[in-house]
């Protein structure tokens, strides 16, 4: 499959990561209309991608890889990921989830010397959070960023870590949406309804969402929240909301399709997301295109989409629900929905900004582009 030195043809890209996560399958989608694509997956693969695919560019390697660590299974595929990259002969080479899949590929590039560079994309605990936890992982991740020619990140706070870890070049976007939603004529929002679809999972601190929401439930008689999304706390959350009488404020609704999930979206005056630690998550961009006013969590990468009081509200650490705040931000809902939905619009789809990272791969990484957050 080796080419010729000089050839000018699309280029050969090959994208690393588990290919049945719906992320790296909206990657795909993106890419494979652009660019000669290859996929190796440390799972299965995602049916967009089987769409967009061929399958005979595609490598499966069948492993369960854990994002907090401990991934012998992956690392004992090293071999046979080389060699298909090497016969795959890619110009660039893209591994998402740095910690495991990037240290693959570094280690798959080292060995062979794989001509291809390295794309590195972040997505977010890889940088933020698992490389706080083992000193391996921080040095994996170092080696990784050094040896990329590119690192993407989906916000400038994560972007400034991973220079500090030795990334030599970053680009910075959004990792958004692939169209903007429709506006549904005459469609109304719930004034008091608020919606919260994040991992029922410890990072996330569902438990966050339900205390906030409590201290706003005992004097808002009209306050609802819907709770989308599944996770291990799922069962402890449900019997805590009984506990507290909220069974017939807050309801559970797991996970859901697209379509579903628009559909909250839309009803919803109000997006509560209050993770521990984040970039820029995809669901915040999503509720703000549906005209979503976000209720985040006080971290840089959030503070990069909302000003505090102007379009959204930042949830201070342990801080409760304030009438006044939420009264003026609903009083402006209107103007704070059209002016989050341009900057969607603007800077949050994903496919120019894809156009943006190609143009920048066809003549190498040697001068930084950002695109503004």
């Amino acid at each position: 499959m080796t080419r010729a030195p000089g050839n000018t043809t699309a280029l050969r890209f090959a994208l690393v990561g588990d290919a049945q996560s719906p992320h790296l399958a909206k990657w795909a989608r993106a890419l494979a209309p652009r660019v000669e694509l290859w996929v190796a997956s440390s799972t299965g693969l995602h049916a967009a991608i089987r769409d967009c695919v061929p399958e005979q560019r595609c490598l499966v390697l069948g492993t369960q890889p854990d994002v907090s660590g401990g991934n012998v299974g992956l690392l004992r595929q090293l071999p046979r990921l080389a060699r298909w990259l090497a016969q795959v002969d890619a110009d660039w080479i893209n591994p998402h989830y740095l910690t495991s899949h990037g240290t693959l590929v570094w280690a798959a590039k080292l060995g062979w010397r794989l001509r291809g560079s390295i794309l590195a994309s972040a997505w977010g605990s890889d940088v933020l959070v698992t490389p706080q936890r083992r000193a391996v992982h921080r040095w994996a991740l170092r080696r990784v960023l050094a040896a990329a020619a590119l690192a993407t990140s989906d916000s400038q706070s994560m972007a400034e870590r991973m220079r500090q870890l030795g990334s030599r070049d970053v680009m910075v976007f959004p990792f958004g949406l692939e169209a903007m939603p429709l506006v549904t004529a005459g469609a109304a929002k719930q004034a008091w309804l608020f919606y919260a679809n994040r991992g029922l999972e410890p990072v996330y601190r569902p438990e966050r969402v339900l205390h906030w929401f409590q201290s706003l439930a005992a004097w808002q008689p009209d306050a609802q929240l819907v709770v989308a999304n599944d996770g291990s706390m799922r069962a402890a959350l449900e019997t805590w909301v009984r506990k507290h009488g909220l069974a017939d404020r807050v309801r559970f609704v797991g996970r859901l399709s697209p379509d579903a999930q628009n559909a909250w979206y839309d009803r919803a005056q109000w997006f509560l997301s209050l993770p521990a630690s984040d970039s820029v998550a995809v669901s915040v961009i999503e509720a703000m295109a549906h005209g979503c006013l976000p209720v985040l969590s006080d971290l840089p990468a959030n503070r990069e989409l909302v000003t505090h009081g102007v379009n959204g509200l930042i949830a201070p650490e342990g801080g409760l629900a304030k009438p006044a705040e939420l009264a003026a931000l609903l009083a402006m809902a209107p103007e704070v929905a059209r002016r989050n939905r341009d900057w969607v619009a603007n800077h949050g789809v994903f496919g120019p900004c894809i156009e943006r990272l190609l143009a920048r791969l066809q003549v190498g990484a040697s001068s930084p582009v950002g695109v503004p957050a």
